[in-house]
Formats: structure tokens, C-alpha cells, sequence
């Protein structure tokens, strides 16, 4: 698993992340954690989601971001 996307359920922002970050070819294992889940993931991003994290070097961006943002986002944690 390399790639987080941290949301939740009826999040119209998550979903627009979502379609987003699958249209991108370079993120090829994306795994979803609703936040609602985890209290310490609602204190950490409840004003912030959608929010995508690189797992091995727990960079993050923060919505909103478009296709070029995500693009240097994704270079910059695969470097």
C-alpha cells in the first residue's frame, strides 16, 4: 500500500478527489480510510479532507489540488 486517501462517506470533495487521483497512472495502489473510523484521524483531519498521503514518506496534500498539483505531488514524494 503506498498511496492513503483519508475521507469520508458523502464527502462530495472526496469523491471529486477521488476521480481525480484514479485518473492518474502513476498511483497505482490507492487505499481509502474513512476517517470516521479512527477519533485520532477525525482530530488530525477534520477541517482537511480529502486529504491524499504517500505512506513510505507520509507526505500529504490537502484538497484542493488539480491534475498538475498531484502530478509534482507525486514526483516529489518519488524521487
Amino acid at each position: 500500500m503506498t498511496w492513503v486517501l483519508y475521507s469520508t462517506d458523502g464527502c462530495h470533495l472526496c469523491e471529486d478527489a477521488r476521480a481525480l487521483i484514479l485518473a492518474n497512472p502513476n498511483i497505482n495502489a490507492l487505499t481509502e480510510q474513512d476517517i470516521i473510523d479512527d477519533e485520532s484521524l477525525v482530530e488530525q483531519f477534520r477541517y482537511s479532507i480529502p486529504v491524499l498521503c504517500h505512506e513510505p514518506s507520509q507526505q500529504t496534500i490537502n484538497w484542493p489540488f488539480d491534475a498538475s498539483q498531484l502530478e509534482q505531488f507525486i514526483e516529489s514524494c518519488t524521487c
